[in-house]
């Protein structure tokens, strides 16, 4: 009598230590914002922004080495634009694969974010945990802008295809293959900013009030492209009976002011003492972010008072723009 003796024979792959399953999906994007700044920064200095989330999401570990047929594209639409504001005026900017200048992004054209090693510089490769990919964001120099918010919503198109998990002898035992877009929202609110100069007054030195010559002269400010705003000058430091007042170290007083334009009318700080923008001397109206807008005013000194003793006689005025 013979018997048959019957077992299970099985076989298969073991991953080695280490290895894991990774499954990408495309996820609703974080908005990336500048925050804000003047016009005066935004013309003349790079800004910078950031996204820690542009739609594309991965879970577990990434293959540290990604094959040549790996890829993880995204398509960032519209081919052209910028932030456009309130009134119409762009601020171009540039997208970037990570924190620096050395991968720039081109509207309207597939960047692999698996080429030059950018999934590694983001730290995506051999994690634990779900990331998300960031994107960056920096202006061009030059925008002369009106203040307000712009915005810009930017369509990021991801399509992914790489080995998902290596078994022995680097077999490939699958792939993530998907695609999928999501909406990215930019923005960069622009604030009123003015680039001021003003000239010292000095009425040089006389013997008595009557000898003190007018100084004329001019304040200049270049505004925010199409800002309108009033200036204002303050009483000084030693103001008394409406009159602005010079002070010596022994606490002396000579009595000064300064006056609009040409005329007799007392350059103040309050209401109608202020000075528009409409009411400049030279390029009256609203600002033009890069031309100057002149306020020509004369200074004089009363001579109505006595002549203190002869000394240096100071004061400090504060020039304020209001918008």
């Amino acid at each position: 009598m013979s018997s048959v003796i019957r077992g299970l024979v099985w076989a298969g792959l073991l991953l080695p230590a280490g290895s894991a399953w990774a499954l990408c999906t495309s996820v609703p994007t974080s908005p990336a914002g500048f925050g804000t700044v003047n016009s005066t920064l935004v013309r003349t200095n790079v800004q910078a922004a950031s996204t820690l989330n542009a739609g594309l999401q991965c879970t577990g570990s990434l293959l540290t080495l990604l094959s040549a047929s790996d890829h993880f594209y995204a398509t960032i639409t519209p081919a052209s634009g910028g932030l456009v504001g309130p009134t119409g005026d762009v601020i171009a900017y540039t997208l970037y694969a990570d924190n620096s200048t050395s991968y720039p992004i081109a509207r309207g054209v597939a960047f692999d974010f698996a080429r030059n090693g950018i999934l590694d510089l983001l730290g995506l490769l051999n994690g634990t945990t779900p990331k998300t990919v960031p994107l960056y964001m920096r202006t061009l120099i030059g925008s002369n802008v009106a203040a307000g918010v712009y915005r810009e919503n930017l369509t990021v198109a991801w399509s992914w295809n790489y080995c998902s998990g290596i078994g022995v002898g680097s077999l490939c035992l699958g792939r993530d293959i998907g695609a999928g877009s999501q909406t990215l929202s930019v923005s960069l609110t622009v604030s009123n900013d003015c680039q001021i100069t003003t000239p010292n007054i000095n009425f040089g030195s006389a013997p008595v009030v009557t000898g003190f010559g007018t100084v004329n002269q001019s304040i200049s400010l270049s505004c925010t492209k199409g800002s309108s705003y009033t200036v204002g000058l303050d009483d000084g430091q030693n103001a008394a009976g409406g009159r602005r007042r010079m002070k010596s170290a022994a606490n002396n007083y000579l009595a000064y002011d300064i006056f609009k334009s040409a005329g007799a009318v007392r350059w103040g700080s309050l209401t109608s003492a202020r000075r528009s923008s409409s009411d400049a001397d030279v390029n009256p109206g609203v600002g033009t972010g890069t031309g100057s807008q002149l306020f020509n005013y004369n200074a004089k000194v009363y001579t109505d008072q006595a002549t203190p003793p002869a000394t240096s006689y100071t004061d400090s005025v504060i020039l304020d723009v209001q918008f």
